[in-house]
């Protein structure tokens, strides 16, 4: 009997070397991280200080220049919101990249009680009184812009409601989206990295003025002093203590040595879409070039660089495009889609 017992513990013993040598070890999953918890600008593919810019927020994913965007665009992490400026009949400075309401980008909010302003899905209403410039911020505050204008070039833009700026698609002021990136910095529904990127995240403001079209903006501007435009936009931003994080850029340059005047120590971005003028813009204080990226060669970026201009340009949807100019060494992007950027 205790033979049999000893073969049987044997038999056994040797069974279960077999099964624990067959059977693969148990390993502990790794941990997944938080929803939110987006690291901002943590791409090791990026050089250090390289400026992410969401262009009008993040209009590749969210209809542009609204809350819902700039939320997106915070929530990827950006160091850097981009953004258009105009001025309204009250004086109000207003987020918005055309000079008029548009009807493949709003339409009249079915929440919006009389008196109505024109209304853009209207044909025989006359263009020129859906400009900025004619309406007051109250009227525009009746419009809904969650339209996108190009679903073939934006296929994955969604006018999806976001966490803190919910289905909130008004136009903005400026001083609003100030106060939203404040809220932002200290709400609770974000990750720790994201509401401490948003406590530094730097504000490039675009005054919409044209040397071609003084219309466009509708104020006193002489071409050489301040207007109430550059006024009123250097009230805002001086009542914000935000100096030291915002950028002035436009395609008027004469725009920006006005606003040069009004805050000395404002960073001042050049915008071109062809020959630039490196030498009168490093002269007249201009910290930023930002050209067109199909028309920048490594010899202008060399000259850029040798002036003391950062180089940023607009506006690299590409993922190829943006390996391709990271390595040629501009300093930031401007782009569409920041999740390319920096995923």
């Amino acid at each position: 009997m205790n033979v049999m017992v000893r073969q049987l513990c044997s038999l056994l013993l040797i069974a279960v070397v077999i099964v624990a040598a067959c059977t693969p070890p148990i390993v502990a999953p790794a941990s997944s991280p938080a929803a939110g918890a987006t690291t901002p600008a943590a791409n090791a593919a990026l050089p250090p200080g390289f400026d992410v810019q969401g262009h009008r927020g993040a209009r590749g994913l969210q209809p542009e220049n609204t809350l819902p965007a700039f939320e997106t665009a915070l929530d990827l992490g950006v160091s850097t919101l981009e953004l258009d400026l105009h001025l309204t009949a009250d004086g109000e400075v207003v987020i918005w990249h055309d000079e008029a309401i548009t009807r493949d980008k709003c339409g009249l909010s079915s929440m919006a009680a009389p008196p109505l302003p024109p209304d853009p899905d209207d044909r025989a209403v006359a263009g020129d009184t859906l400009n900025l410039s004619r309406l007051t911020f109250a009227d525009l505050q009746r419009y809904r812009c969650d339209r996108n204008p190009d679903p073939g070039r934006f296929p994955d833009q969604r006018a999806t409601p976001t966490t803190l700026a919910g289905d909130n698609y008004q136009i903005v002021r400026l001083a609003d989206l100030f106060t939203f990136v404040e809220r932002y910095a200290g709400s609770d529904a974000k990750s720790a990295a994201q509401r401490a990127n948003a406590a530094t995240v730097n504000f490039n403001i675009e005054t919409k003025r044209k040397p071609d079209d003084p219309a466009a903006i509708g104020d006193d501007f002489d071409g050489v002093n301040p207007g109430r435009f550059e006024q009123a936009i250097a009230r805002i931003v001086g009542a914000a203590g935000l100096t030291d994080r915002v950028i002035v850029q436009s395609f008027d340059h004469r725009s920006l040595w006005a606003m040069r005047t009004l805050l000395p120590d404002v960073r001042l971005a050049a915008l071109t879409t062809g020959p630039a003028a490196l030498p009168e813009f490093a002269q007249r204080g201009a910290a930023i070039w930002s050209p067109n990226y199909t028309t920048l060669t490594a010899a202008q970026l060399d000259a850029a660089h040798a002036l003391g201009l950062a180089v940023i340009p607009w506006t690299v949807n590409d993922a190829a495009d943006m390996q391709r100019l990271i390595a040629l060494g501009v300093d930031g992007l401007i782009t569409d889609r920041p999740d390319r950027l920096l995923e």
